[in-house]
């Protein structure tokens, strides 16, 4: 267990932004923004938690193996450094949804507006 495995964290990396799509622009689109920011959000933390606690898993799996074999060893990179990982992906998908959401709403409201008077 000395590598990160960047599968998944290539699926961390695009899987939940493409749901959160599907998610949140309907909501968008009836001018929830904030109902679908906070829904979109939520889809990318159960996913991040859910990459996690895989990965978890997968460290407990593999540390258990070396005790019953009667070693020890540990993982590299830390079980820390692969959960902020993930964490981290999350967190800027997030920045991402709301910024999104922000351009998605002046768009909108500006259609509102005569030409001469948007922003």
């Amino acid at each position: 267990m000395n590598a990160l495995h960047w599968q998944w964290i290539a699926l961390m990396a695009t899987l939940p932004g493409l749901a959160v799509w599907l998610v949140a622009v309907p909501f968008w689109r009836q001018r929830q923004f904030i109902f679908g920011n906070v829904v979109g959000a939520g889809v990318v933390f159960v996913s991040a938690l859910a990459m996690i606690f895989r990965e978890y898993l997968e460290i407990r799996r593999v540390t258990q193996a070396c005790l019953d074999a009667g070693t020890t060893c540990w993982p590299d990179p830390s079980a820390f450094t692969r959960y902020a990982i993930y964490a981290a992906i999350g967190l800027v998908e997030v920045i991402a949804i709301f910024s999104v959401s922000l351009t998605v709403e002046r768009r909108m409201d500006n259609r509102d507006y005569a030409p001469q008077w948007r922003r």
